[in-house]
């Protein structure tokens, strides 16, 4: 599993499931909040799932 997230996406995945985990706790999303964990755990691992599938690195 080679990391196909790059630096600049990286930090937006994080900050996106952030604010979306953030939303979700706040009240606004509630439970729809925890979709949130996907971009934060894409972010951190620095691998996606859908590009590999899809043939993309940024």
């Amino acid at each position: 599993m080679s990391c196909n997230v790059g630096s600049t996406d990286r930090a937006l995945r994080i900050v996106a499931g952030l604010v979306i985990l953030a939303l979700g706790v706040a009240g606004p999303l509630g439970w729809w909040g925890l979709v949130g964990l996907l971009p934060l755990a894409t972010g951190l691992w620095r691998w996606c799932p859908a590009y590999s599938v899809l043939g993309i690195r940024t």
